[in-house]
Parts: structure tokens; C-alpha cells; sequence
């Protein structure tokens, strides 16, 4: 298991929720809900800051599949935005940034995150401005548990040089 500090994004379209790691990889806990933003890149500054305030090695985006496997139109604005991500890493850094970008299935985490908050007796209404945290702590917990039992990253590394994924590892 890698040491350092991950944040978790779960991309939506109003909203993106952020949640962050320990420095051992253990345990996932919410951050914030950052607004979408129509253009500008706002969030994804916003993102980056969050990630250089806590000394970020790495950030988890995840991967919305339909129940088999196949893409949805979500699919395409998570890679767009991971991809994004990257390229303002690298525009940042000059060369090859410290904090990688990688994607993961986040099949279920929604639904996941709606059942613990009704779980902890939140109503759905009272849940709004909290889901999309939550749904991030469960993409960035699943891909701490699965690099914990795998012995490697989880998902597909997004690359910093070009638009496409440029290394891809069992999801």
C-alpha cells in the first residue's frame, strides 16, 4: 500500500464531492461539495487547491459505468473532467506534476452513500448538500481497499501528456 494522502471526486452534474484520505491509506472521510462550474474552470481550481492544501499524492475520480460495465453519458464527463485535472496539473507544475489523476468504476456509490445517510436517519431532502460527499467516500474507500487486498493502484491512470488514458489497470 502506497503512503500519502488521496482525494476522492465524485463528478455531478450541479455538484462534485470531495473526500480525502489519511496519510496511511486507511480511512476516507468527506471534505466538501464543490458547485459545478458551466465553464471556467472554477471547480477544478478548486479541486487543486484542496489537493495542494493537504499534500495530495493523488486524486480519485470516479468512473460512472451502467450495472454492466457498459458506458453512460456521465462516463464521458468524468474522463473529460480527470482529464482536465491532469492537464492543469501539469500546466502548473511545467513538467510531469507529483499528484497523479486515476479513474475508478464508482458502479453503486451513489446508492451506497443514500443508504448509510438514510442509515444515519437522513432524510433525502436533508441529505442534499451531503450525497455528493459521501458517494466520494465511498469511490476513494473502495479504491483504498481494493490497492490494499491488490498489492497496486486501482483503475486507469490518466495521463498528463495527452487527452486518453495512457495506463489502464484492472478496475
Amino acid at each position: 500500500m502506497r503512503t500519502g494522502v488521496r482525494l476522492g471526486i465524485d463528478v455531478g452534474k450541479a455538484r462534485i464531492g470531495v473526500a480525502r484520505c489519511d496519510l496511511h491509506g486507511m480511512l476516507a472521510t468527506p471534505v466538501e461539495t464543490v458547485p459545478r462550474a458551466a465553464s471556467g474552470g472554477g471547480d477544478i481550481a478548486r479541486i487543486l487547491e484542496l489537493a495542494t492544501e493537504i499534500d495530495a499524492i493523488e486524486l480519485v475520480v470516479g468512473l460512472p459505468l451502467g450495472m454492466s460495465g457498459h458506458r453512460t453519458p456521465s462516463t464521458e464527463d468524468a474522463e473529460n473532467f480527470a482529464e482536465s485535472l491532469a492537464a492543469q496539473l501539469k500546466r502548473t507544475d511545467g513538467a510531469a506534476a507529483a499528484i497523479s489523476v486515476r479513474l475508478v468504476d464508482e458502479r453503486l456509490s451513489t446508492v451506497s452513500a443514500q443508504g448509510q445517510l438514510r442509515q444515519a436517519g437522513k432524510k433525502s431532502k436533508q441529505s442534499r448538500g451531503i450525497i455528493d460527499q459521501a458517494a466520494a467516500v465511498v469511490i476513494l474507500q473502495h479504491a483504498l481497499d481494493m490497492e490494499r487486498s491488490r498489492g497496486e493502484a486501482p483503475g486507469t491512470l490518466v495521463s498528463q501528456d495527452s487527452d486518453q488514458a495512457a495506463e489502464s489497470d484492472r478496475s
